[in-house]
């Protein structure tokens, strides 16, 4: 299988680079420069270094968006399930990033393209790329587009949600009530403000997305019926 042409990456990802020699050197790994004798071309590992920093700054800082009440053991936890080697190349596969590495013949020989650490070790050169050539902007865009689904879907220590709804249906036969009062924002970067009322229990709270201020509200109301419980 041939190499695809990197512009259709930029394509996928609706980025396009103003410096494309970065997005080559993500692409490059390290097997394919060592059959080379260009001394001049560099693989895409310093990239990877930088990118596992990008990533890591990205998604704690989304996390912190999306469960502002989360403790920091929580917060390091759910980063830790989000940015890994399993995570990141199943990501890469969902825009074949794969079909556009560069890898040295041995490597293509064994199925490099599909292999979990080389995919995901592109993806954070790719992230790191664009973090150098759209600034801190254009990468939060991006990982943010990947990411924010699989951070909302979060059941760890998070889904305050479903532990209100079992409490008051089990107790009183009654199911929390959410409305949304109020949307802040540019479409990019909306705010969400969401109104929880169950039993004689009013809450409201704020996320950057519904489901994020409906477990927001939820978390508010788990704490005043706690306090209420003799």
């Amino acid at each position: 299988m041939e190499t695809k042409d990197p512009s259709g990456i930029e394509l996928q990802l609706h980025y396009e680079f103003k410096n494309k020699s970065l997005l080559q050197e993500a692409l490059r790994h390290s097997s394919y420069v060592n059959e080379l004798t260009d001394a001049q071309l560099r693989d895409n590992e310093r990239l990877e270094f930088l990118g596992d920093a990008v990533l890591n700054l990205i998604i704690g800082h989304l996390l912190m968006q999306f469960y502002p009440d989360l403790k920091e053991g929580d917060l390091s936890k759910n980063r830790a399930s989000l940015v890994n080697e399993t995570r990141l190349a199943a990501i890469a596969r969902d825009f074949d990033l794969g079909a556009y590495l560069q890898l040295g013949k041995g490597e293509l020989q064994t199925n490099g393209r599909q292999k979990n650490s080389i995919l995901a070790d592109a993806f954070e050169a790719l992230m790191a790329a664009i973090y150098l050539d759209g600034g801190f902007e254009g990468a939060f865009r991006i990982i943010k587009a990947h990411f924010s689904p699989l951070i909302e879907n979060l059941h760890t220590a998070t889904d305050a949600k479903s532990r209100l709804q079992e409490q008051v249906q089990v107790k009183h036969g009654v199911i929390p009530t959410y409305t949304v009062i109020r949307e802040d924002g540019p479409d990019h970067d909306k705010t969400f403000w969401v109104r929880l009322t169950v039993l004689d229990i009013e809450t409201e709270a704020a996320g950057k997305s519904k489901k994020a201020a409906e477990q927001q509200a939820a978390r508010k109301a788990l704490e005043l019926l706690e306090n209420k419980s003799p």
